[in-house]
């Protein structure tokens, strides 16, 4: 098993940043990838970034445009998530992801951290 635990979520205004971070403990080395995932009220989850285990390879939802920068530090088993110009319409909650392949789906979750950005 993997627990994932997400952190840096808050509230802040429109233009500015955050940094998330994800901590992964346990059976960290079934790990393939790691991700981001944001839910907003009354919409479905959606992609926000992705990146390898590697660290070498890192994917974005269309929506990011150069906004936001999928990391991760394998000594530490942690991935992050720098978020830059924020919207207001990036508000949402903010979950890691796990996948244990590169074609299997995520299987493991975090708790999701709130972001809110205030225009």
């Amino acid at each position: 098993q993997v627990q994932l635990v997400e952190s840096g979520g808050g509230l802040v205004q429109a233009g500015g940043s955050l940094r998330l971070s994800c901590a992964a403990s346990g059976h960290t080395s079934s790990i393939h990838r790691m991700a981001w995932f944001r839910q907003a009220p009354g919409k479905e989850r959606e992609f926000v970034a992705s990146v390898s285990w590697s660290g070498r390879t890192a994917t974005y939802g269309y929506f990011v445009k150069g906004r936001f920068t999928a990391s991760r530090d394998a000594a530490k088993n942690t991935q992050y998530l720098q978020m830059n110009s924020l919207k207001p319409e990036d508000t949402a909650v903010y979950y890691c992801a796990a996948a244990p392949s590169a074609t299997s789906s995520y299987s493991y979750w975090g708790q999701g951290t709130q972001v809110t950005v205030s225009s």
